[in-house]
């Protein structure tokens, strides 16, 4: 796991000296990423120049430096990230008569690209990964990112040169920066927690799609042609991505392969040999390794399958809040005792999780607002002190249908179909006549005769989102509503539109796919990349610690693709055929419980010591000087917020990362 950096001048007018200081600045911004080594190379001639700031996982010798050369002195690479299958890849190769110096992954890549061409590597390598790759034959640059999106890689304009790097504050060490922000991201944001690709809060800097590659000769950084964001599926388009996976294609094949036609038993053993052999592979490193563990199904399935391949008790990490229906600790000191893990675990107080919170801005480059950041980043400090490489169990929820939305969606719009428009509006007249808090009131007479998993924390709340749900029109129109938070963000944010996303293009063309099957697909292609893996790389990595997805093996992805939807989701739960796999591992007992959300009280927290904070940032007066937001709907929000009538604090978080973030940049902080 690195960090990676580079750009082309075009106005030629580089000398050596200031490369190499420019390539510097933005190399050392990123040293969080790399604390173990650093380099730099540049060409002066073509005014191209790469950094990598180096986090030694695999062959820490001096052997693994970078940028490295190939083989044939063709090509130079900055890498990040990790190739799993490079021993495989190495024997090959080396039948082929190719010699290598040391073992990292990154030699065994490039001599793959010198021997065999880019496309060939990419398709025969399984990994995380974002690189910059400098052709000097064609006098092309090549950017690239794993198939699911594991690590970023942002890409633009800074002034006359074409920069890239894996964080915005790489780019915004860039001698020319001179940032302005993307009032339409910014609308995105409001409706998702998150900017979704390609966009970032900067107008011309984007994210490189997962599954791309991006090549870019030389003459069209020195002619200032345009660089498009959106993937292309032609190879001869000059400068826009273009796949070389594709998530939506294995998507429409659901049903297609074999794997849609296996039993039941037959189905978890390939589970489990895929997930075996994809823990295996992540498993190894030449520094300290452990896992964060949540006592949840994904984290517990990844633990269980590290500790039956490995000689030792594996190291489990898991945080604790006082609070306790924001506290997993419990079950995954249950789950870590079973299988005799070597486990970790540290109860935060709110002071200690809140401590964190003036990091974020910093953390996140750009806004970001989903609330687990603070766990997230807590777990990961917590590992770090004794080990360098972690797995975690994110991908699962995606993959195999663990979210409510999943099965409580589709049942909805069972029911709602049905029903006259006319209908439906009077029946959510007559919930919202009810407020959340007497709701609230009711569901808690009622719980000791409901069953455990129709229980679902602020009933109150729910039974108004309800009410909203009432007037969609459509299966597809029920799922973006249930995925934003600000319904109207346009309305909130000045100046305000929503671009293109991905979500919003899957949404209008709709699929042949199952609905519960199509939120899938398209949570795997957005929220996934964008808010969870985004969440955990930088949260990860600030504290210099590497995470490892092993549920994001492409070959998993497939295979979960194609298994009938009846193995994801049945009898009211999601994820059934990972709970059959775990069950063979870890008594049904210590997993069979509600769901929890990794998170923290922030609503509670925002109504008592976040109070002053949030105030300061969220006043009238401040707001309309930020010239970014229309201050009633919030303040309006704000205040039911703090009577406790309404639950607003996804909302209002939204506005408040925000505003910290904006307030970050005024005080130049990088």
């Amino acid at each position: 796991m690195c960090g990676i950096v580079g750009y082309v001048d075009a106005a030629g007018r580089g000398s050596a000296e200031s490369l190499q200081s420019t390539l510097r600045a933005m190399n050392d911004s990123l040293a969080h990423r790399g604390p173990d080594d650093e380099g730099i190379w540049c060409d002066v001639e073509t005014g191209v120049g790469f950094g990598h700031r180096r986090l030694s996982i695999v062959d820490v010798s001096p052997l693994g430096h970078q940028p490295m050369a190939s083989p044939s002195d063709r090509y130079r690479i900055t890498f990040n990230g990790e190739i799993y299958n490079h021993r495989e890849l190495r024997r090959d190769l080396e039948a082929e008569q190719v010699k290598f110096r040391g073992h990292s992954d990154t030699e065994v890549f490039l001599a793959a690209i010198d021997c065999w061409g880019l496309d060939a590597t990419l398709t025969r390598s399984v990994g995380m990964f974002a690189f910059g790759l400098w052709d000097q034959r064609q006098r092309t640059l090549s950017l690239a990112r794993d198939r699911m999106g594991e690590k970023p890689l942002y890409y633009g304009r800074v002034g006359t040169s074409f920069v890239f790097g894996s964080e915005l504050k790489a780019l915004r060490s860039h001698p020319d920066w001179c940032g302005v922000i993307d009032r339409g991201a910014l609308t995105l944001l409001m409706r998702h927690n998150y900017i979704p690709a390609p966009w970032s809060i900067y107008k011309e800097i984007y994210k490189l799609w997962p599954g791309c590659v991006l090549q870019l000769p030389i003459g069209a950084v020195h002619e200032n042609t345009t660089i498009s964001p959106f993937e292309s599926e032609s190879s001869n388009t000059l400068v826009a991505p273009r796949r070389y996976w594709s998530a939506q294609k294995s998507a429409d094949a659901v049903g297609v392969s074999s794997n849609s036609t296996l039993s039941a038993i037959d189905a978890i053993d390939r589970l489990e040999e895929l997930l075996m052999t994809s823990v295996g592979q992540q498993m190894v490193a030449d520094v300290p390794l452990g896992a964060l563990l949540s006592g949840g199904i994904d984290s517990s399935v990844i633990v269980a399958l590290m500790q039956v391949q490995s000689s030792r008790a594996v190291k489990t990490y898991s945080i604790g809040f006082h609070e306790s229906e924001y506290n997993e600790a419990q079950q995954a000191k249950a789950v870590a005792a079973h299988l005799g893990t070597d486990h970790t675990e540290l109860y935060v107080t709110s002071q200690e999780a809140m401590d964190v919170i003036p990091k974020l801005s910093t953390m996140y480059d750009e806004p970001f607002a989903d609330s687990s950041q603070i766990p997230t980043y807590l777990v990961s400090q917590l590992a770090r002190q004794s080990v360098t490489v972690s797995l975690s169990g994110d991908g699962g929820d995606e993959l195999f249908g663990g979210y409510n939305r999943y099965y409580w969606g589709t049942s909805l719009w069972r029911k709602l179909k049905w029903m006259p428009r006319a209908l439906r509006h009077m029946a959510g007249r007559g919930l919202t006549a009810i407020s959340p808090r007497a709701w609230q009131s009711v569901f808690n007479v009622l719980s000791p005769l409901i069953a455990a998993k129709h229980q679902f924390p602020n009933a109150g709340d729910k039974a108004h989102k309800l009410a909203e749900i009432m007037s969609v029109q459509s299966p597809r129109d029920l799922y973006y509503f249930l995925i934003s938070h600000w319904k109207q963000p346009a309305e909130l944010v000045k100046g305000g539109f929503e671009p293109d996303t991905v979500i919003r293009t899957e949404v209008a063309a709709g699929s042949n796919i199952d609905f519960a099957n199509w939120m899938m697909h398209v949570d795997q292609i957005s929220y996934l990349p964008d808010d969870i893996l985004a969440k955990v790389d930088r949260a990860s990595m600030a504290v210099s610690l590497e995470v490892r997805v092993p549920m994001l093996d492409h070959r998993l992805v497939e295979f979960a693709r194609d298994v009938p939807l009846t193995m994801k989701l049945r009898d009211g739960q999601g994820k059934w055929l990972l709970r059959q796999l775990l069950y063979r591992h870890v008594p049904q007992a210590l997993i069979d419980r509600p769901k929890m959300g990794f998170g923290v009280p922030i609503d509670t927290w925002l109504r008592g010591p976040l109070r002053e904070w949030a105030e300061d940032l969220l006043a009238e007066q401040r707001l309309a000087q930020g010239g970014f937001f229309h201050a009633p709907q919030i303040r309006e929000k704000w205040s039911e917020h703090l009577d406790g009538s309404r639950n607003w604090q996804y909302y209002l978080w939204d506005v408040l990362m925000v505003q910290a973030w904006l307030e970050n940049e005024r005080c130049g902080a990088r």
